[in-house]
This record gives C-alpha cells, structure tokens and sequence, in this order.
C-alpha cells in the first residue's frame, strides 16, 4: 500500500521506503502481538462496529524525504490498530496533528482514516513498535523483534536531520538504535525528560517529549503550547544551515 504519492511518483529510496512498508504489514514475529490485534480486529469496539479494522502491523506514513522523524512507542488498538495509520482515529492523534498541522507539517488538522488525504510534508512517523500491544506495553523481546524495522529505515531516510521522540519507551528504543549502530558507545549524558534535546556525533538532532496519550493531554501534563514548542524547534533545526568554515 503506498503511503504517500503514487509509486512511479516517488524516487528510488522512497521506493524502497514502500518496499520495507509492504513487508512489514506481514511480519509474524510476534505471535502475542498477532493475536491480540486480530482479536480486537474481530470484536470490535461498539462505536466503529461498522469499520472494517486494518487488524495488522501498521505501516509508517509520511514524506520519504522527510528531514524530521516522530517515533513512538506503538499503534492503539482501537486507533492505528483499526486504521491502519499511525496515530490515525485516536485521542493521541486528534491532539497532535493540529499541533503538526500548525507548525507546517500537515496538510490538514484532522487524520481519522488512510484515505483522508492527509499528507505530510518533510516528516515521516514511525514507532518502537508496529503492533499493537496488550496494555500499551510490549515485551522487551517484542521491542527487540521489531527492532530491526527501524534499523532498516534509519538507512533509507537520508535525508532526515531531526528525530522527535514521544515518550521515554519510545525515546529509549531510539536510543538502543544509536547504541546497535555505533553511533552511541554509551547512554551516559542522555536521558530523557520533555524538552531535552541532543546533538549527535552523527549529525542528527534528537528531541523529547511527553507522549501526547489522553492520560498526559487531559491531566495538562503536556500542553498543546508545549507540543507546539518541541515541533517549532524541530523546524527550526532542519532548516538550519551549514555554516562553511572561514577562508
């Protein structure tokens, strides 16, 4: 399924970018994971009983040449989950895409189905996890089965300049990722908090915040001012230039 323009649109990377995307959505590593979401796909909650739930790995979406990369922790099982878009028919992303579509990310503030015709511009949105996982919490063996995806991705995102990682899980798993590559040796000096934000010895800039789930959004633990603040910055951060050293 293509996740953006129509493939003879794109260029080779983000081909494979669609290539990676097709193989993803029959992954069955994780055999927990498979089940539960086929379930919920099965059952249904009351309120989307006439949906046809997308029941599978979710795909990531967006501009394959993105210079910004979300990365969360994992689909809701009654939004992604049935969607099939990250972020795509839940109360997480009825609160951020307002907040992309403001700082310029987004071609519309609301995302509620795969064929709504929002796009993206200059960001991608991937996760820790592609499946969506009982209680919202993967085992740390389903976090390393999936860990390969982004390994994968990371390579055909080459243009990208700033991570925005949502939460600590999904902030820790990116950070594993910096770790198995060698772009890290070591964690010391990076942890997460709302706001932090990292320069790489590789160039990318990595930034923090509160994930936007309902229990942090409707307890006013994160703001939408706050969210807007951490995706101002990363604009800011992607359009910087490279200063050319003086003759």
């Amino acid at each position: 399924m293509p996740v953006q323009p129509p493939l003879a649109a794109l260029s080779l990377g983000a081909q494979s970018l669609e290539v990676l995307n097709s193989r993803l959505i029959e992954c069955e590593a994780c055999p927990r994971l498979r089940t539960y979401c086929e379930e919920i796909a099965r059952v249904r909650r009351r309120q989307w009983r006439d949906w046809s739930y997308w029941g599978r790995p979710v795909p990531s979406f967006g501009d394959p040449r993105a210079r910004v990369l979300i990365f969360g922790l994992a689909p809701g099982a009654h939004g992604s989950n049935r969607t099939g878009r990250p972020f795509t028919g839940d109360g997480s992303g009825n609160f951020m895409f307002p907040i992309l579509y403001e700082a310029g990310f987004a071609s519309q503030p609301n995302s509620e189905s795969r064929d709504d015709g929002m796009r993206l511009t200059d960001m991608w949105i991937s996760a820790s996890v592609r499946c969506a996982p009982p209680a919202n919490k993967p085992t740390p063996e389903e976090q390393r089965n999936c860990a390969h995806w982004l390994d994968e991705e990371m390579e055909l995102l080459t243009r990208l300049k700033v991570v925005v990682c949502l939460g600590k899980i999904g902030f820790d798993a990116f950070v594993g990722y910096l770790l198995r590559v060698g772009v890290l040796t070591s964690r010391k000096g990076i942890a997460f908090s709302h706001g932090a934000e990292y320069k790489l010895p590789n160039g990318l800039h990595l930034l923090a915040t509160y994930h936007p789930s309902l229990q942090n959004t409707n307890t006013g633990v994160l703001t939408a001012s706050m969210f807007l603040k951490i995706f101002t910055r990363a604009r800011s951060l992607m359009e910087e230039k490279k200063r050319l050293p003086k003759l």
